[in-house]
């Protein structure tokens, strides 16, 4: 570590070329390490710089202004580290590397955060003054970094150079300006600074004595030279026990005959300067510290203060000024002032140690989250693969090979608007479904629903128990809306796995979420509800559609813009639908217009292709779940298991001493406990630390302002991955359909649902922009759904009953 000062260079080297300043640096760190015998182990160098620099790395400034007598030619604008850097080598210390650049005043506070009592504010009062304090990231503009803490170093020695400071400006203080070497610069540094203190007793002394009030009878010539009192004098005249005596020999040094009187005013005039240094530095440091109160939300703050320099480190009545002013102007922080020891030393070693231990511990989390950090070049290649499928998905004969499969929902044409009339709507898609009534008028869309259970006995129960429960309930609702008399058309939103065979015919697959009502599986849904329907003697149903929520999205959205064609679900689950060409659809027959294909895209990857995407923490998600192997697309996307990656990922940043200090994390251990909703809260953009802290606390996580960080980029990735694999498979469906249309260029609207989409902050922005870069030829809209789930089944209805009939048959078995 070293730190270029005026009295360790050669005459010739302030002034002269910077090569020769950086040259007889590197060669002071070569005879040091010959004394002491240095290892050729790489030496990590911290390298302490009291010069106004534009940071922007640790290891990157750029000099601003030289100041305190230097000026070598050719260095402002340069990065000096890089300039010590080539000068070491050229002294063949190869093994020496420049990895972290401070100022004193950064170094003084790395130095007091030693021994247990981290510090977050630094003030140096010396010659010259300047502060540095931990701000959060975020309100940083001119750093690239916005999440933790960085410290900024104020250099308010320039503070008033605006103007700001003319009321605070005594005419002492404009003469001492107008004979500096750099008038109207550092005005608050001329006010505080010890280089200046002796100056502005001066001025005053003249003043003074010209108005008779000092040194009457005696000649004071001597007092209009410049540098004639130095601060030290007047540092010892501010004593109380032998301040008087100095006062009279620094006088009559120079040549003066001073009084008594005399003497006591010329000590009033210096504790005048002195004291008022004091209160404004205070006065600077509370303005920081009320800043740093209001920026972390705090009711009160708890801070150490690193302070170093002449005026605080030896005078007990600066001391004492500091902490009182300091109090009173900010009474909200309880601040605790910490001398320094050796800033030059110690806190570039401190600076160096922490950069070194922070670069590790980045290459370590780099390393660990490096597989869920997809590439262009990885995401075309999903985008490829969903392709493939898609493709393989239509064929007739191809189809089974598919882990996307395609299936055809015999819905084959999108609202237009004229629709009219009044149907039933029908919504099961888990424990809760809905009915609904929807009138469809020339002045829009009117909708009336009722929400009612479904007990987990008849979840899984028998099939018949199941379907005469939902009977009864939607006779129910049209008893309460005056509905028994009429026999109006239903829409039926039925989210689980179906194949298809008509608009009004669809054969369950699978049961998910939760449901295991037996009897069901390998028949049609809808044939099912029209025999629980003549069972319970309810003959006024018309079922006449039947779709899942995804499609109910697309017709929902459709309704309100006719470029909608594609349907998109990121919620708990994920799917997606779009118009497809008939003449693509080899599993219907007929080749004229279009029809809606339900993707059931959540399966993409379950026959393996893409089993390198799949990292370690997915691998353990889906052992633990009820379809181990199944919905692989899914459980990289979805909100039911975004939560549980992160749980896995923090688990193993524990486990490497990575996070929480590698304590044991009970809490952390219980499946679940981790929620995707707190994905969406913690990545709240401006959410303070504090409160990704108190989300932690709740999980019984003692987590530091570091591991909130952490925390908070171990979300970003998750999340940031799934919008991506989202972004990915929807440019697969967008580039097909511009490219079935013959089109150079592609607009589309997609209506999209899902909670992961509304709710999470940043999902949306990244879905959107990787998918203008995956497909640049398509001009995507993304137009929200209000309730495509239950007014989309109505509209599927209402697009039927007007005579939009189904365009093909199931292809003839024979």
């Amino acid at each position: 570590m070293h730190r270029p000062m005026c009295g360790c260079c050669p005459p010739t080297s302030v002034p002269h070329l910077m090569a020769l300043l950086f040259d007889f640096i590197a060669q002071c760190v070569h005879q040091f390490l010959t004394g002491i015998s240095s290892s050729q182990h790489r030496l990590p160098l911290g390298f302490v710089f009291p010069f106004s620099c534009r940071q922007t790395r640790l290891d990157k400034a750029e000099l601003i202004s030289w100041s305190k007598g230097f000026s070598c030619s050719d260095v402002e604008g340069k990065d000096v580290v890089q300039l010590l850097q080539s000068a070491i080598n050229k002294q063949e210390l190869y093994h020496v590397d420049v990895v972290a650049l401070m100022n004193d005043t950064v170094g003084t506070m790395m130095t007091c955060s030693m021994g247990g009592k981290p510090c977050e504010v630094a003030l140096v009062i010396d010659a010259g003054t300047n502060s540095c304090f931990m701000a959060e990231a975020q309100q940083v503009e001119m750093a690239e970094e916005t999440s933790g803490r960085m410290c900024v170093n104020t250099e308010w020695g320039y503070f008033g150079d605006d103007g700001t400071l003319s009321d605070v400006l005594t005419p002492y203080d404009q003469w001492l300006d107008q004979e500096s070497s750099n008038p109207g610069e550092k005005r608050f540094e001329k006010l505080v600074g010890s280089l200046y203190l002796g100056e502005i007793v001066r001025h005053v002394l003249t003043a003074l004595a010209a108005e008779k009030a000092l040194f009457i009878g005696s000649s004071v010539t001597v007092l209009r030279t410049k540098d004639v009192l130095k601060t030290q004098q007047v540092l010892e005249i501010i004593n109380n026990e032998e301040g008087m005596d100095k006062a009279r020999r620094a006088l009559e040094a120079l040549g003066l005959h001073p009084s008594e009187q005399d003497c006591c005013r010329v000590q009033q005039v210096c504790r005048v300067v002195v004291s008022r240094a004091a209160a404004l530095c205070a006065a600077g440091l509370a303005a920081i510290l009320s800043h740093i109160c209001q920026s972390r939300e705090l009711e009160q703050l708890v801070v150490n203060v690193g302070v170093d320099g002449e005026l605080y480190q030896g005078y007990t009545r600066f001391r004492e000024i500091l902490q009182s002013v300091t109090g009173l102007l900010a009474p909200e922080c309880m601040a605790t002032l910490l001398p320094s020891v050796d800033r030059t030393g110690w806190g570039a070693a401190v600076a160096t140690a922490v950069a070194l231990r922070l670069a590790a511990h980045r290459r370590e989390v780099d390393q660990l989250l490096a597989p869920l950090r997809l590439s262009r070049a990885d995401l075309e290649r999903v985008q490829a693969l969903m392709r493939r499928e898609m493709e393989l998905g239509l064929g007739r004969e191809s189809n089974a090979k598919s882990s996307v499969r395609m299936l055809p929902t015999y819905v084959c044409s999108t609202p237009d608007g004229t629709e009219r009339g009044e149907f039933l709507a029908l919504d099961l898609g888990g424990t809760n479904f809905r009915v609904l009534v929807v009138r469809v008028a020339l002045d829009g869309i009117h909708m009336a629903s009722e929400i009612y259970v479904i007990p987990t006995a008849i979840m899984q129960g028998t099939g018949e128990a199941l379907f005469d429960h939902i009977i009864e309930c939607i006779m129910d609702f049209q008893l309460k809306q005056d509905l028994m008399e009429q026999v109006l058309p239903l829409g039926f939103t039925f989210s689980f796995p179906c194949q298809q065979l008509g608009l009004d015919k669809a054969v369950l697959l699978s049961w998910t979420k939760g449901f295991s009502a037996s009897g069901c599986v390998g028949k049609d849904v809808v044939q099912l509800l029209r025999e629980a329907a003549q069972r319970k003697q309810h003959l006024g149903l018309k079922v006449v559609a039947v779709v899942n929520d995804t499609v109910g999205t697309m017709m929902s959205c459709g309704y309100d813009d006719p470029k909608c064609e594609i349907g998109l679900i990121v919620g708990t689950g994920t799917n997606a639908c779009y118009m497809e060409e008939m003449q693509n659809v080899g599993t219907v027959e007929g080749d004229q217009g279009r029809m809606c294909i339900n993707m059931e895209w959540g399966a993409f990857g379950d026959n393996g292709c893409l089993d390198n995407i799949f990292t370690d923490f997915d691998r353990l998600v889906d052992e633990k779940t009820i379809n181990v192997g199944k919905q692989r697309f899914e459980k990289l996307i979805s909100g039911m298991y975004l939560g549980e990656i992160v749980r896995h990922i923090l688990l193993a940043l524990v486990e490497k001493q990575l996070l929480f200090r590698g304590k044991p994390c009970p809490k952390l251990q219980t499946r679940d406990i981790f929620q995707t909703k707190f994905l969406s809260t913690i990545e709240i953009d401006g959410l303070a630390l504090q409160q990704v802290q108190a989300i932690l606390q709740n999980l019984e996580l003692q987590a530091s302002f570091e591991d909130s960080m952490l925390v908070r980029e171990v979300c970003q990735t998750v999340s940031l991955r799934a919008a991506q694999l989202c972004a990915a498979g929807l440019a697969a469906v967008v580039e097909k359909m511009r490219e079935n249309r013959g089109l150079a260029q592609l607009a589309i609207t997609v209506g999209v649902d899902g909670t992961l989409y509304k709710m999470h902050p940043c999902f949306s922005q990244h879905l959107q922009q990787m998918l203008r870069d995956l497909a640049p030829n398509c001009t995507v809209t993304f137009l929200p759904s209000e309730d495509g789930s239950g007014k989309g089944a109505a509209l599927v209805a209402a697009v039927a009953c007007h005579g939009a009939e189904p365009q093909g048959e199931p292809p003839s078995t024979q």
